[in-house]
């Protein structure tokens, strides 16, 4: 190979071939493969930078090269990274939960921090943490209600419901200058640490005699029309909060509780429109567009009446149980139930999650599919939005990885 050098005395240059006019004469290859060339004296400083130039050359296509080689093994070990998931030697499934959710750790500090606490106490931000361990895309900050700032949320202003509030701002900024409260309530927003239980519908809570344990916790979630008087041995007395829809709220008006939240959860655009008959008590003249038939008066002041946060359904649905996203349209079972969306608002904004009533046993189609009436498991086979395979997955991993305790064991079964 030919070498080139540069010396600033002799204004001398080893090229690998004489060329252009500055050469003096021709020189003979040394051996070597070397080339001396001499130029004029009044060309010595343009020459020796010339020479300099052509010194450069091959470093400047070396670190070229180079460059080009880290950027292209970036490429190549960032897609093995990003590809990790379909890989078998992965700790992480697709939607970014622990393979192994029984396995996770909390950080030390936490683990020192619980230790210390007196047995029974509650303990602060322990849902939370449990769920970033098996779950680390997870972020806790997410209100529980739509409060007048709601639109500052950009996660639920490029959809429309059930999954965000895009076209229907007016009438939801309507709404909340009538409810005036976006909180659980004065005593439990200021407490710093909750409790919290999700109770479901399930016909598992049937003589479990769980009610005085259930209304130990300090925010007791129910969902739709599930009744409380007449099942107080078995589900409790104590009602937070209800959320609901037009199509599953309560219709018998006796049937509401004393004192509890009333929340709308909304799956559409007419569900809001309802929800504002039901705020400024105004005769509900037609029910078109709801698929079953709906409450027609909701006792309840403006003052407790909320709208969940629509995230809930977005973040369950897309990211935690993986449902089809259809283009931010509500599909053919891309819509988690009522009861994963509830846990899904705790784990945001409870210390500690419990649920009960949770678990559909495919395997039993005559079990009673609700604690309180006689419609059967096989019933929810036909559901067209929910898909109960999936959701139960993620359930599952939620109770193995203790995020949430299951007081009836129906999502876990024998399982655990």
């Amino acid at each position: 190979m030919t070498k080139v050098s540069c010396t600033a005395r002799s204004e001398q240059i080893r090229v690998s071939e004489p060329s252009g006019p500055v050469a003096t004469k021709p020189l003979p290859i040394s051996q070597g493969g070397s080339l001396h060339m001499r130029y004029p004296p009044q060309e010595g400083a343009a020459g020796h930078a010339r020479c300099l130039e052509m010194r450069m050359k091959p470093s400047r296509q070396f670190f070229l090269g180079l460059c080009s080689m880290l950027a292209l093994g970036f490429l190549y070990h960032s897609g093995r990274i990003s590809l990790r998931g379909w890989s078998g030697d992965s700790l992480y499934d697709q939607q970014g939960f622990l393979l192994k959710p029984d396995g996770a750790t909390l950080p030390l500090e936490l683990v020192y921090k619980y230790g210390n606490l007196s047995e029974g106490a509650c303990k602060p931000g322990f849902a939370a943490a449990k769920m970033t361990a098996i779950y680390p895309k997870f972020i806790k900050l997410a209100p529980m209600f739509l409060d007048p700032n709601y639109k500052r949320y950009s996660k639920i202003g490029g959809y429309s419901p059930p999954f965000g509030v895009k076209s229907q701002e007016r009438i939801i900024d309507i709404l909340l200058s009538a409810t005036k409260s976006y909180g659980v309530g004065e005593e439990l927003d200021s407490m710093n640490c909750k409790t919290c239980i999700v109770v479901g519908n399930g016909g598992i809570l049937a003589n479990r005699s769980l009610g005085q344990r259930i209304d130990d916790f300090d925010v007791v979630v129910r969902l739709n029309e599930a009744p409380v008087r007449g099942f107080e041995r078995d589900v409790g007395s104590k009602t937070t909060m209800r959320i609901t829809y037009p199509e599953g709220a309560i219709q018998k008006t006796e049937r509401y509780e004393a004192q509890s939240l009333f929340v709308l959860s909304a799956f559409k655009a007419l569900d809001f429109k309802w929800l504002r008959h039901m705020v400024f008590n105004q005769r509900l003249h037609s029910t078109d567009g709801f698929w079953k038939s709906v409450a027609r008066h909701v006792p309840r002041d403006p003052g407790d009446m909320r709208i969940l946060n629509p995230y809930f359904i977005q973040e369950a649905s897309f990211k935690l149980i993986g449902l089809p996203h259809n283009r931010g349209q509500m599909g053919r079972g891309n819509i988690p139930t009522l009861g994963a969306v509830a846990i899904t608002m705790a784990l945001h904004n409870c210390d500690e999650v419990a649920v009960a009533g949770f678990g559909y046993n495919m395997s039993t189609p005559h079990a009673p599919l609700h604690y309180y009436e006689k419609i059967r498991m096989a019933a929810i086979k036909e559901s067209w939005t929910h898909n109960i395979l999936r959701e139960k997955e993620f359930l599952l991993k939620l109770v193995k990885a203790g995020v949430i305790q299951d007081l009836t064991n129906g999502i876990c079964g024998a399982g655990c």
